[in-house]
């Protein structure tokens, strides 16, 4: 059987909670490896901590200035010699552009950490010698696609188990969620996703008090659905209302209706339950894939910003009742069309209206301005570095709301190129 296939088997094989003691003691077995630890990215996306049995007693990693937060920002297995010439290898955890955390595996210097299989039929066993594992260059190639075939086992693996076990999520924790905070973050699909024709990031903040700002999206073959939500209110009421509405849109997408009638069927649901007391502002957008049309219903939503070669401009649309404030609304969708290289970016009002110490609202110049500062970074990236540039003009005082951004870079289908 060939070695990713046993790696697989091993993992799924294990207890939910045992996925990565399975793969640890897999990997020290086959490499003789020092160390083997799973760092998993924090709700704000600033620390590396490491997964282990409550309660937790190793320092976080900070994600800036570290060798483990270069190869989670990087996407890409970084090296480095530690003491008695050992060799650390950094391994991005991830799947489908999801970026979950880093595996750490410290080899011996001076030894054969890193080898040939011959471990017989199931592919699982120790290693003959192979590169001495002296220093971050001498590291074999193939090994570092090795190490990254574990990771990524590991994070489909992730995925899978944290529908059983809390243990993942825990070591996500800097400190305690609010309960709102947890019902918003169990309802997303996850922070960023990636294929060929495009490359999403999204963050929320404050990441551990969120109210009701959201986001979804689900791909087919040519069509990517993405919603972005300004939820009203606070707390528990403001995540119930975008409980609501997220779960209406998905009924409705699954159920095959198109944009229209999804924010139809979405606004009946709020309106039904609230009686206008209670809507939520939504983006709804559908990319088709092979071309870059993109169909939209702005129904009272949160800004769009569209870098093109450099230069920011806002996308305006004929803006539409939020969700859920009348009854019988009827939304009909308009059209633009986004083309290779475009970076889309969607922002939520607590960007807009937060305040400095002093009182003055955060600028659209200030806002331009950081668009075109976070340009080179990859979309995963960007949501994250234009909220700390928020942080740094609101101060560290509480948030009076949340702030969401949500950056989409399009790419274009490689066929229609």
């Amino acid at each position: 059987m060939e070695r990713p296939r046993a790696v697989e088997r091993v993992l799924r094989e294990a207890a939910p909670h045992e996925i990565f003691d399975a793969l640890r003691a897999l990997i020290e077995r086959r490499h003789h490896a020092v160390s083997v630890e799973l760092l998993m990215a924090d709700y704000a996306m600033t620390e590396l901590r490491l997964v282990h049995v409550l309660p937790h007693t190793a320092p976080p990693l900070p994600l800036l200035g570290t060798a483990a937060g270069r190869a989670f920002s990087t996407q890409e297995p970084h090296c480095v010699e530690g003491p008695g010439a050992t060799v650390t290898v950094f391994v991005p955890v991830s799947v489908r552009g999801d970026r979950l955390g880093v595996l750490s595996v410290t080899l011996p210097g001076g030894t054969d950490g890193i080898g040939t299989d011959h471990s017989g039929t199931d592919g699982i066993g120790p290693d003959s010698p192979g590169t001495d594992g002296s220093g971050a260059n001498s590291l074999d190639p193939g090994m570092k696609e090795e190490f990254r075939g574990y990771a990524d086992a590991l994070a489909h693996e992730i995925v899978v188990a944290e529908r059983d076990t809390d243990l993942f999520l825990q070591a996500r924790r800097t400190e305690r969620l609010t309960l709102a905070a947890e019902m918003q973050w169990q309802l997303l699909p996850g922070r960023s996703c990636s294929r060929p024709e495009y490359s999403i990031g999204a963050q929320l903040e404050p990441a551990y008090a969120i109210f009701g700002d959201s986001f979804d999206w689900s791909a087919s073959a040519d069509d990517l659905v993405l919603t972005v939500s300004n939820g009203m209110g606070e707390g528990i009421d403001a995540a119930l209302l975008t409980n609501l509405a997220v779960n209406a849109l998905r009924n409705a997408r699954r159920a095959g209706l198109d944009l229209a009638g999804q924010a139809f069927l979405a606004d009946q649901a709020i309106y039904g339950q609230h009686q206008g007391h209670q809507y939520l502002s939504t983006l709804l957008l559908r990319f088709h894939l092979p071309t870059g049309d993109v169909e939209i219903i702005d129904a009272g939503s949160p800004r769009i910003w569209r870098l093109r070669a450099d230069v920011v401009e806002p996308i305006e649309m004929d803006p539409q009742m939020p969700l859920g404030m009348f009854e019988d609304s009827v939304y009909i969708p308009q059209r633009f069309a986004v083309l290779p290289g475009d970076r889309l970016l969607f922002i939520s009002d607590g960007v807009y209206d937060a305040l400095s110490p002093a009182g003055e609202k955060y600028s659209l110049h200030a806002l331009a301005r950081v668009i075109i500062d976070t340009r080179l970074l990859p979309a995963s990236q960007v949501p994250r570095a234009m909220l700390e540039e928020l942080l740094g003009h609101r101060g560290s005082g509480p948030a009076s709301d949340d702030s969401l951004v949500v950056c989409l870079d399009w790419h274009g289908r490689p066929s229609a190129a």
